[in-house]
């Protein structure tokens, strides 16, 4: 979210005591497909939230204003400046250490610290496979078991003959971006290796056949409980 956002939302006034904000002060430009857990309930008052690649924290706006504890991370350290000031107006609670300058694979929050992880179109931006693995691997760390990872990543689903393939996963788009992509078969393998269940079937939206842009959403496989008991749960 560049531009005075953060700004424009902090600044919303308050009229009698109540509040006048509207739907987009309140949620900013949150992604859809996020919005759409918080209406599920899979994302709930009280648990630990962490952005990872937040950029300037459309996804966010909303949990700050709640009172959720929030963390987050960003190599851009004007975004992250930005997510700060916001914080400081709306959470003065939630200390700045909360929002850091790290690339995703190399984040410093505590192992499982995090309810729920957020990976917005952030994966598909790896250069080679080595760095999607860390970067993957960066934002399962610091997920709780039973903890829920939503992740919007670009791939090929719905448009493999569109893809124009540069090496690896690295694909040009007819958008002309060059992105790393996924496809479904990729995907429920990296879930049978994390040990992950999914939560709802994979979601995938073609733009106008210039990008395929898919919503993954999975929870981590708590310890002692098998992943048939997990996906049972969430029904």
């Amino acid at each position: 979210m560049r531009g005075g956002g953060f700004d424009r939302v902090a600044r919303a006034g308050y009229a009698h005591g109540m509040p006048t904000l509207t739907l987009q002060e309140q949620f900013d430009h949150i992604d859809i497909y996020l919005f759409d857990q918080l209406l599920k309930g899979n994302i709930r008052p009280g648990m630990t939230i962490l952005d990872a690649g937040c950029g300037y924290g459309r996804n966010i706006v909303y949990l700050l204003r709640e009172g959720y504890e929030v963390f987050a991370a960003d190599e851009d350290a004007e975004a992250v400046e930005s997510v700060r000031a916001f914080a400081r107006k709306v959470a003065p609670a939630l200390p700045e250490t909360n929002f850091r300058v790290e690339a995703v694979e190399q984040m410093s929050f505590d192992d499982e610290c995090a309810d729920v992880v957020i990976s917005n179109t952030v994966l598909h931006l790896a250069r080679d496979d080595a760095q999607f693995e860390r970067m993957l691997q960066g934002s399962w760390r610091v997920l709780k078991p039973g903890g829920l990872l939503f992740c919007r990543i670009a791939s090929t689903i719905g448009m493999e003959s569109e893809m124009e393939q540069i090496e690896g996963h690295r694909y040009r788009s007819p958008d002309g971006a060059e992105r790393f992509l996924v496809d479904a078969a990729m995907l429920e393998s990296i879930a049978e290796r994390l040990g992950a269940v999914p939560v709802e079937p994979l979601k995938t939206t073609v733009v106008q056949n210039q990008r395929s842009m898919s919503t993954w959403v999975v929870r981590k496989e708590r310890r002692g409980r098998s992943m048939k008991d997990e996906k049972s749960s969430d029904e």
